[in-house]
């Protein structure tokens, strides 16, 4: 029989994790659930915000994004270090994410910073998408 841990002793075991397990296992209650964490993260503002939150509601969806590798391109070591650079991934962790292109390398960030993580993934010779 499976014993019951804390909300707080789970999120402390998710702590000692990398970002790539983390993701794994999201990507796991997604589907064991049929839910999306990135419909959630999204709505969750403009549930917040209540009536203001139709004025800006948008711009807060317009104002992130997310950076999907899409494809690696010719020299993959390149692209492993600008996505170890933006994720803070170990080696193993960015070359897994890599490999596994069409990938997302971040979710929910600043146009601006994805703008910057695009360019930065371009000029390594690797195809990126913002949605």
């Amino acid at each position: 029989m499976a014993t019951k841990i804390s909300t707080e002793d789970w999120i402390e075991e998710l702590k000692g994790i990398s970002v790539l397990e983390l993701s794994e296992r999201i990507k796991a209650l997604e589907e064991e659930f049929g839910v999306s964490a990135t419909a959630v993260a999204a709505a969750a503002p403009a549930a917040a915000g209540g009536p203001a939150a139709d004025g800006g509601g948008g711009d807060d969806e317009a104002s992130t994004v997310d950076v999907v590798l899409t494809e690696v391109g010719g020299q993959k070591v390149p692209v492993i270090k600008v996505v170890r650079a933006a994720t803070g991934l170990g080696l193993k962790e960015a070359k897994a994410l890599v490999d596994e292109a069409p990938k997302p390398i971040k979710e929910g960030v600043e146009r601006d910073e994805g703008e910057k993580i695009k360019a930065d993934l371009e000029e390594a010779g690797a195809t990126v998408e913002l949605k």
